[in-house]
């Protein structure tokens, strides 16, 4: 999930390791129309290894990491979960085997709704006569990862190089948002009947 525009991308993987972190971890890199500065994890051993260190080295990617029981430092990510995952994928254990159909609903539609269909809070910075910082939500800052993305001054020096505005804007215009939140409705319905299978 990128702090700035809220554009997040999902995996799943069968075991909290390393091992199948790795894969992962890079696909979902890629998958990212800007370059990657920083990753900032939690306190996993998943996360805080050399393997994942030479990944993030070969990619030039920072790592920074939370301090151990402070949610309050990926307070961000904390709450996309519960607004995003636990309410399209619910708050019930998966077994390790369902790591693929997950994937599948992820990769095939999911991401495109989160980022170019679903519209995320920005909050304005307001700072009172005493120095104090409060974050409020007005109504026309709600905007949608891509929107928030394109508002951004020299938009052009942070894109990958495959990626242009054309190409983002294209593909966001494929689907009206209601005809995206359809076909990912359909899906996770295709995805829980797998599931109980």
């Amino acid at each position: 999930m990128d702090e700035v525009t809220q554009f997040e991308f999902m995996g799943a993987v069968e075991h909290i390791s390393e091992s199948h972190l790795l894969p992962m971890l890079e696909k979902l890199i890629e998958l990212f129309p800007f370059e990657i500065a920083e990753i900032h994890s939690d306190n996993g051993s998943e996360y805080i290894n050399q393997m994942v260190a030479r990944l993030l080295e070969k990619l030039r990617i920072n790592l920074t990491k939370s301090r151990s029981r402070k949610s309050n430092d990926n307070a961000l990510v904390e709450s996309k979960n519960g607004a995003v995952i636990r309410k399209w994928i619910g708050y019930s254990f998966l077994p390790k085997g369902y790591a693929k159909h997950l994937n599948q609903f992820y990769f095939s539609c999911f991401h495109e709704y989160v980022n170019y269909h679903r519209p995320c809070a920005f909050p304005t910075l307001i700072v009172d006569k005493r120095g104090k910082e409060k974050k409020i939500y007005k109504q026309e800052n709600y905007q949608t990862p891509l929107e928030k993305l394109l508002t951004l001054p020299n938009l052009h020096q942070y894109l990958k190089g495959s990626v242009t505005i054309e190409i983002l804007t294209t593909q966001a215009a494929r689907l009206s948002d209601n005809e995206m939140a359809a076909v990912v409705q359909k899906e996770r319905s295709r995805l829980f009947c797998k599931t109980k299978q």
